[in-house]
């Protein structure tokens, strides 16, 4: 048994639809990895419910599991608007959101979360960033203007399998070279409080001073 094994062993077990959802998106996507899966998906249900949001925001539905997680965490009265830019993955991931015990509680749009955000003239208490990685400071930058004093942002991926090690073999190249670069940025600001978590691919919640 390796640690992860056991770690889902003693952790609350993902529902029915969940466990559906994440079946389909490793049978119909090409990169079912994309996907959050049981333990950070429990992870973003058991942070939402400990900070309450009223208002959500996602960078990057992919198959939407994370979304439905992060749904499942709200209050009443709370509201996800999550974004994909892939217009191609929409006939994947509506019905999925649509069809699921949440649906009332998120919206989905299709487009470049830089160009929709400002649209949306939001102000959001917690946000979810795991879109492009070459455009992650660009993200963090226009979420940051829009967060509620004492709100939080979850980025992905912030630990990239590793590549962000000088001396991972990987380190030179543009995605890995953009996530160094965001991780070194939020490291200085002195706007936010921050941690890296070491789960599954590395996530740094950052927390917005008041």
């Amino acid at each position: 048994m390796t640690i992860d094994e056991y770690i889902l062993q003693h952790i609350d077990e993902e529902s029915d639809y969940l466990k559906a959802l994440y079946r389909d998106t490793h049978v119909k996507l090409l990169y079912p990895r994309m996907a959050s899966g049981h333990l950070q998906g429990r992870m973003l249900k058991m942070f939402v419910s400990m900070i309450r949001p009223r208002r959500v925001l996602e960078i990057g539905t992919y198959s939407g599991y994370s979304a439905l997680c992060i749904a499942e965490g709200l209050p009443e009265g709370g509201m996800l608007h999550t974004i994909e830019i892939n217009d191609e993955q929409e006939d994947f991931t509506r019905p999925w959101l649509e069809g699921s015990d949440y649906a009332d509680k998120i919206k989905f749009y299709i487009g470049d979360a830089l160009e929709l955000v400002p649209r949306l003239d939001l102000t959001f208490d917690l946000a979810f960033i795991d879109g492009d990685k070459r455009k992650y400071a660009d993200y963090y930058e226009m979420v940051l203007a829009r967060l509620s004093d004492g709100g939080y942002i979850i980025a992905d991926n912030t630990l990239w399998d590793g590549h962000v090690l000088e001396e991972h073999p990987h380190a030179s190249d543009r995605q890995t070279i953009c996530i160094k670069e965001f991780n070194d940025f939020v490291a200085r600001d002195g706007r936010v409080e921050k941690v890296i978590l070491p789960l599954r691919d590395g996530l740094t919640i950052i927390r917005k001073r008041s």
